[in-house]
């Protein structure tokens, strides 16, 4: 045959494209091109490099919440502690409160429709009315001279007089003030007030209510992108000397340690407070409901000012209210020291949250600290606020009302269990593991999820866990893909922002653990990495890089698929071939074959022939019959054993061992459907009952990652096979994964109960009844 020369050059492209796609989609290649160079800053280990440094940001504040007006007034001195190599022009401090400006890019870039039916509410939302965001008075050098500032919505910059030289410092006043926003109105998430028609008070939790110092770091430079909603906050830790000033009648909860308790508390709050530190076992009320609420009848005129000292931490939130209720107990930590688990609540939030908020704390307390490091500060708040779940540094707010009557549902009660363990969790992460969530909210908040559903199953057997295990992120996997990210995606570019960042890190993690580490591998090299970044500023590498440098395990493969792809787990049992060895015995394989042969399935015609013809040829007219008529080539002559018994004799001990074996071989092919490779985990049940589980490493998949085959031998008939048959790999499609091949029923997690409004809860139910038996005796 004649080629041209171009048909040979386009056979020899098409090959080198083939080879070349080959190479770049093969899961098992090492993440050199998507993960930073190792340096002086960040090792190839994934730990702090040996020239590794980061600022520190240190604050004096003073605060004065507007209870009237819902106002926030505030001074502070920023002293500023260049760690860096480099001399810095300026400085970027955070504006975080600017996104609730009436210019806000954040009310700009939101996509909106116009329905045929709508609410004046909704319509009123188009655009925005509430006047939100700093107010800046002056910003002046540590002189008092004004400095030059420049703001960019969310950020400011501040230009220095001179260079801030490495190991230098230097001070900056300011002072502002803010409207606070009305959360439940406002739809400000994070921060703000809550106002209670009924005893017409506020509650309020504050946060991101200062100018806040952004980070620089040797990987980013500075983090100055802009807030947008979505990414959280990347901060530099520091000192705090914080005072905030209130109405005498509130009550405040606050990141630190409270400085003068004998000017803000009775005497009978102090006693109560020092009986809490020496009880590990039951929380003590320092404040109770009946005080609560007397506070709420009467609004004093007075004013009252907590100071709070905060040491190494990354920022600064408070809470404050005259509705309080107040308890708190002690927690003791593996070194010895001991931690104040305390909760502030209304009584709104009555009986559920005496009963079960501290003592979530302190559990929390307890299992983070078992998996990462002991608890370094020195108190840990849940402060109760409706439709919020938010985080800081020592203190977080959490959803969880009871009804009018002081019922609740199940999901009322684990949803609030749920939040507490996940914002307290928080703690850990990213307050002091402190990676970036401006880019990338996973860090914080995949692992956190991932902690937090190993502590809600050490709360309680089976506890109605959201996140964590496979099978549940598995509708998400196969989703439609246009509306689904990589994990790493920037936190302001994420489609499915709770699945994303949320529930799919978590599963990995736990998969990580579960099935491919192992829980003792896994441990121990997540606690490496949670030691080696606290009070640091970790990236996605350093986790990568520590995760298998202390386990010896190539996890490549898996934080590329899981991680920097959408593809997903479907892994098909796509044929099953039975062997058996033919030992050569007369006597057995032609006694087999016999038995195979009557177990054939009869075609059609050879069934009717039988019925419909009465008489062959060869039956009328015997003379037709001869040798082959009669023969039976299955049956066994003297020649037969004399050629198996010379057979044996040439065989040596390992071969006729494998021949008296005689075992069951089962070819398995399977087929990557989802594009992700796992391993594969295979439970076989046995003609006898008996199961056997088998773990085939991920690896299989290293030289095709579309189809693979595998034999197993085994002693005994196989009469199923089941793939993934402990849902660890969030396979998307399980009906192809059985021997014989069966229907798959949907799973689906039961719906346990309502938590507001509508309907009739379990407990509301339970009460009828009694009742009802009552007047019935």
């Amino acid at each position: 045959m004649r080629i041209t020369l171009f048909a040979l050059l386009m056979v020899l492209s098409a090959g080198l494209f083939a080879q070349t796609e080959n190479v770049n989609k093969n899961p098992f290649r090492q993440l050199y091109t998507e993960l930073p160079t190792p340096n002086v800053y960040r090792n190839a280990a994934g730990a702090p490099g040996h020239e590794y440094w980061q600022q520190q940001a240190d604050y004096e504040m003073e605060i004065r919440l507007d209870d009237a007006e819902q106002k926030i007034y505030g001074t502070s001195k920023i002293t500023y502690h260049n760690n860096s190599p480099d001399a810095l022009d300026y400085l970027w401090i955070q504006l975080d409160q600017n996104v609730r400006a009436l210019d806000s890019d954040t009310y700009k870039i939101g996509t909106s429709n116009v329905n045929e039916r709508m609410t004046l509410r909704s319509l009123s939302r188009l655009e925005p009315t509430f006047d939100g965001g700093f107010k800046i008075d002056y910003v002046k050098d540590g002189s008092g001279k004004a400095a030059n500032y420049t703001i960019e919505k969310t950020m400011m910059r501040v230009d220095l007089a001179e260079p801030l030289m490495p190991g230098a410092s230097t001070e900056l006043q300011l002072k502002w003030w803010y409207n606070i926003n009305d959360r439940m109105k406002d739809g400000g998430g994070r921060s703000g007030s809550e106002y209670f028609e009924e005893d017409d008070n506020y509650l309020y939790t504050i946060a991101q209510f200062f100018p806040r110092m952004a980070v620089y770091i040797d990987n980013e430079g500075w983090q100055n992108k802009q807030f947008l909603g979505s990414g959280e906050f990347a901060l530099t830790f520091g000192d705090y000397d914080v005072k905030i000033t209130v109405p005498a009648d509130h009550l405040v909860a606050s990141t630190g340690t409270l400085q003068n308790p004998n000017d803000v508390l009775t005497r009978e709050q102090r006693k109560r407070l020092d009986e809490a530190a020496k009880e590990f076992v039951q929380p003590v009320i320092i404040a109770t409901q009946a005080e609560a609420v007397e506070r709420e009848k009467t609004k004093s005129a007075k004013e009252k000012t907590w100071h709070f000292n905060a040491e190494n931490v990354r920022d600064f939130a408070f809470s404050s209210s005259r509705k309080f209720i107040w308890d708190a107990m002690a927690v003791k930590q593996s070194d010895g020291s001991t931690v104040m688990a305390m909760s502030m609540y209304p009584k709104e939030g009555n009986p559920l949250w005496e009963r079960f908020s501290t003592k979530a704390v302190a559990h929390t307390l307890k299992w983070y600290s078992h998996y990462t490091f002991d608890y370094p500060y020195p108190v840990a708040w849940s402060i109760n606020a409706a439709n919020i779940g938010m985080e800081y540094p020592m203190i977080c707010f959490n959803f969880g009302r009871v009804e009018e009557d002081g019922t609740y549902s199940e999901r009322t009660k684990y949803g609030m269990i749920g939040v507490i363990i996940h914002e307290v969790g928080h703690n850990y992460f990213p307050m002091i593991v402190n990676s970036d969530e401006r880019q990338w909210t996973w860090m914080d908040e995949g692992l956190n999820t991932f902690l937090q559903y190993l502590t809600e199953q050490q709360w309680e057997r089976d506890y109605p866990s959201r996140r964590g295990p496979a099978h549940k992120i598995v509708d998400y996997m196969k989703g439609d893909k246009k509306f689904i990210s990589p994990i790493m995606t920037n936190s302001e570019s994420i489609w499915q922002f709770g699945n994303n960042a949320y529930g799919k890190p978590a599963t990995g993690l736990n998969i990580l653990r579960e099935t491919i580490m192992g829980r003792e591998q896994f441990d121990y090299a997540f606690k490496k990495y949670a030691n080696r970044w606290k009070f640091k500023h970790p990236a996605p590498a350093d986790l990568f890089r520590t995760m298998e440098d202390a386990s010896g395990i190539d996890l490549d493969w898996f934080w590329r698929g899981w991680f920097f792809t959408t593809d997903h787990t479907d892994i098909a049992l796509s044929s099953v071939e039975p062997f058996r060895v033919n030992t050569r015995n007369p006597m057995v394989e032609n006694e087999m074959t016999k038995q195979q042969m009557q177990a054939r399935e009869e075609n059609i015609s050879t069934i009717r022939n039988r019925e419909e013809i009465a008489q062959t040829y060869d039956e009328q007219d015997r003379t037709l019959r001869d040798f082959y008529t009669e023969y039976d080539p299955l049956s066994s002559t003297v020649l037969d054993k004399e050629e198996y018994e010379q057979y044996l004799k040439g065989l040596n001990d390992a071969e006729r061992a494998v021949l008296a074996a005689n075992k069951y071989y089962y070819e398995l092919t399977f087929e990557n459907k989802g594009g992700l490779v796992m391993p594969i985990i295979l439970e076989f049940t046995f003609a006898d009952g008996t199961t056997e589980v088998q773990r085939i490493p991920a690896e299989i998949w290293r030289k095709d990652y579309k189809k693979v085959s595998k034999v197993f031998p085994f002693t005994k008939e196989v009469k199923s096979i089941n793939l993934d048959p402990f849902l660890e790999t969030a396979d998307t499609d399980r009906s192809n994964n059985y021997y014989p091949s069966q229907t798959e029923v949907s799973r689906f997690d039961l719906y346990k109960s309502r938590s507001r409004g509508g309907g009739e809860n379990p407990m509301q139910r339970d009460r009828r009844a009694k009742e009802k038996e009552g007047s019935n005796r």
